[in-house]
């Protein structure tokens, strides 16, 4: 498959997908979203042992591009669904990749990047790193992203962090969990590389079996979860407080919301 908007690299049994809009901090469009789902799946299909997943540039990935918000103001009712249905695919095509996944995050990782950059087996990032499922801001709700978090941290964080829409550093998301380690930027590709190695030297067997082990122990539980969401998320993209939260922040003013 030819790709526009990440860039796909293989070596050493080790997969490299960089996501590749770094003018536009790694927004994901629709298209990077459907690039990324098929990158993941030749990875599976091919002689890949373990994955890695990066940004270009300055940030990690900066959520949802702008192009894309304007878009969902124009969309049909009937067309909310199959968006979302995309994104959620993506989310868990990543969390049940039968090889090892690893985040290498530089920058912002925000709303869907912070989805991301935290659903990866192992998420490595700089002091400067920030992290946010910011989608509160805009009048949208966090849907998909919040199954996975709630699973990392539990519901008290969860709540912290979907609520408020807040950043934190990557200090923060090492001490509640959605992070590893810190790593300092000029150790960053030695040390994913590093860690790459030891994943290397496990049987494929074995870490493919752990994987799908540890999967299969939520997927009743996810698929219901899945289904609410998708169901949440196309209700949301249908209210007035969305349309006002995207006009205000595509416009860069405060937000005039109804209630």
């Amino acid at each position: 498959m030819t790709y526009s908007a990440i860039l796909v690299n293989d070596n050493a049994s080790i997969r490299t997908i960089t996501l590749s809009r770094p003018e536009h901090r790694n927004a994901m469009t629709p298209e990077m979203q459907t690039e990324l789902i098929a990158a993941m799946r030749e990875a599976v299909e091919s002689n890949c042992r373990v994955l890695v997943l990066t940004g270009a540039g300055s940030a990690f990935c900066a959520g949802l591009d702008l192009a894309a918000l304007q878009t969902m103001q124009t969309m049909a009712p009937d067309e909310y669904a199959s968006d979302a249905e995309r994104i959620a695919g993506l989310f868990r095509t990543l969390y049940e990749l039968p090889i090892p996944t690893i985040a290498a995050v530089q920058g912002p990782a925000v709303a869907g990047g912070a989805g991301l950059a935290t659903l990866c087996d192992f998420t490595l990032a700089t002091p400067d790193s920030k992290f946010g499922f910011t989608e509160v801001r805009i009048g949208f709700i966090p849907a998909l992203v919040s199954i996975y978090l709630t699973l990392q941290v539990g519901e008290k964080r969860s709540r912290d962090l979907l609520l408020t829409g807040r950043l934190i550093d990557a200090a923060e998301g090492h001490r509640i969990g959605i992070v590893n380690e810190v790593v300092e930027p000029a150790q960053l590709s030695q040390r994913v590389q590093a860690l790459a190695g030891q994943l290397l030297a496990n049987s494929p067997h074995s870490l493919r079996a752990t994987k799908r082990l540890l999967t299969a122990q939520n997927r009743d539980w996810l698929d219901a979860a899945v289904a609410r969401a998708i169901e949440a998320s196309t209700e949301a993209r249908k209210s007035a407080d969305f349309r006002e939260g995207v006009a205000a922040f595509l416009e860069k003013r405060g937000p005039n919301w109804s209630a």
